[in-house]
């Protein structure tokens, strides 16, 4: 038994467990290699301080076959880097960055050339150039999974008529499907929370979508920051201990979290009852969690949140409408920044009300966003349906079966920026249920519904009001014709009263 042990490579793992990863079906596995590229193209662009350009473009190579290309305008990637980006799983520069960012595990492109690999035996294709006077390198790439590490079959200079930006081209096995959950909805609820974007896409079938960018502002520019001291568990805390460079536990303290002066830095080593001089790698395990401890105990402000970059209650409502087209009545909520296990989070939603071409017995659409990126599937399992779900809708003047998303012409977009958004799984479609993202999320629904409870009452009041202005209004000429018996008056008098009546019932529709 001994002898058929053998070290399991994270590559040879995701390629028995893909779903894991979101190919667990080709429609599916399409949209997760557009979705994983595009996401890659925006972060880029974004952090190089361009505005995004992105092609998208899906060909067919024969039966259930495509060749999807994803290219964009943004800053490029240094030669050295291209392999190791796209031919090794769990490699990348956002894991380690407490900062909103698209991608997080450094899986995403790198599966999807894992799955193209797997499907047609091809290898991926990149080009990329990082300015006018560089080379374009062109490379092909074939990922060991044994080891988990690129094979460059093709490394060579080409021509390229871009200045300066990236093409990915990937090879798969995927079928094409048009209405939810596709590319083509997929794109345009990308365009919701990235107004900034242009976009070409040509489909398999030749139809081509052309999406001009909103606006000519880039998103505000997430900073990075450290660790909160609360977000900290023992063992890492440990790990940190033994990787500072820090000569002493207060200089370790003030240096590698945030929040964290000198006068707090003091205040935790009290509590602890250790000195603030010792040597941090010399602290021991039981010495470690007294300090643990401590600093779950010691009151330490909220992390900074210039790690965030929201999409804004303007941006967000014009996003919506988008999609929604017209509505009767649209509001939007961004709630301030809150905190879960020391990564700071924010909330915002929209919603539009009275949707053209919506059944008003069928449940309402929901939008799900993290740090801008569209969740397509696993809705179920997401914090954001839960707390949807969860909110009484019924106080606000809409039909709402349990268990289920309120009925109306209703369309429900909620968006979560944060430096690190706890997904469920690797494949990032839905967002696990703390105690703080769900109340953040009700805080901001309710709100939303209270606005939207103030419209559907006053439209209430106004068409009651209507209805018995009809009723008057049909009996006025019955009124003065009484009138005329009663007084004995004249028709020339009867008439008069006849107008009078009405211009005072017309002059009750303005209170």
């Amino acid at each position: 038994m001994a002898t058929r042990q053998r070290e399991i490579s994270v590559a040879e793992f995701f390629t028995k467990n893909r779903h894991l990863l979101g190919f667990d079906n080709p429609k599916k596995a399409l949209l997760t290699t557009v979705k994983e590229a595009v996401d890659n193209a925006l972060d880029a662009c974004e952090e190089g301080g361009i505005l995004p350009e992105v092609f998208v473009e899906i060909t067919p190579e024969g039966q259930d076959r495509f060749k999807v290309v994803i290219e964009d305008n943004g800053p490029g990637i240094v030669k050295s880097q291209i392999p190791r980006i796209f031919g090794k799983l769990l490699y990348g520069s956002k894991f380690h960055r407490l900062k909103q960012s698209r991608g997080q595990q450094g899986i995403g492109i790198s599966a999807a050339a894992m799955y193209g690999q797997l499907t047609t035996g091809t290898s991926c294709r990149i080009i990329s150039r990082t300015g006018p006077k560089r080379p374009a390198h062109y490379f092909e790439i074939h990922i060991d999974t044994k080891r988990n590490a690129p094979e460059v079959v093709k490394d060579e200079v080409v021509e390229w008529n871009r200045e300066h930006g990236t093409r990915v081209e990937i090879h798969l096995e995927g079928i094409f499907q048009r209405g939810r959950r596709s590319i083509e909805e997929y794109l345009e609820q990308v365009l919701i929370a990235n107004p900034h974007v242009t976009l070409h896409y040509k489909a398999p079938d030749g139809q081509e979508m052309y999406r001009k960018r909103a606006t000519e502002i880039l998103p505000i520019e997430a900073a990075e920051i450290k660790p909160h001291p609360h977000g900290i568990e023992l063992g890492l805390l440990m790990q940190m201990l033994k990787a500072t460079r820090a000569r002493n536990l207060k200089g370790f303290l003030t240096t590698e979290f945030a929040r964290v002066g000198p006068t707090i830095a003091e205040t935790i080593c009290a509590n602890a009852k250790l000195p603030p001089t010792a040597r941090p790698s010399r602290i021991a395990r039981q010495e470690a969690d007294a300090l643990y401890r401590a600093v779950r105990k010691t009151k330490i402000p909220r992390p900074p949140t210039n790690c965030l970059s929201p999409i804004g209650e303007e941006l967000m409502l014009a996003g919506l409408k988008r999609v929604a087209g017209k509505a009767e009545f649209s509001t939007a909520v961004s709630r301030n920044p809150a905190v879960y296990r020391g990564n700071p989070f924010l909330v915002e939603a929209a919603l539009a009300w009275g949707v053209e071409g919506r059944d008003a017995d069928s449940p309402a659409d929901l939008v799900r966003f993290a740090n801008r990126v569209p969740l397509q599937y696993q809705q179920a399992g997401c914090a954001i349906t839960k707390a949807v779900v969860g909110l009484n809708w019924r106080a606000y003047g809409l039909t709402h079966p349990r268990t289920a998303l309120p009925q109306g012409p209703l369309v429900i977009a909620v968006h979560i920026a944060s430096a690190w958004v706890p997904f469920t799984s690797e494949s990032k479609e839905a967002i696990a249920s703390y105690p703080e993202i769900l109340k953040e999320i009700r805080l901001a629904l309710q709100e939303c519904g209270r606005r939207l409870g103030i419209h559907i009452r006053k439209k209430a009041r106004i068409a009651d009001a209507e209805k018995k202005r009809s009723y008057i209004q049909t009996y006025i000429p019955q009124v003065a014709l009484a009138l005329q018996q009663i007084l004995s008056l004249s028709e020339a008098s009867t008439k008069k009263a006849t107008r009078n009546l009405t211009t005072i019932l017309e002059k009750s529709r303005k209170f």
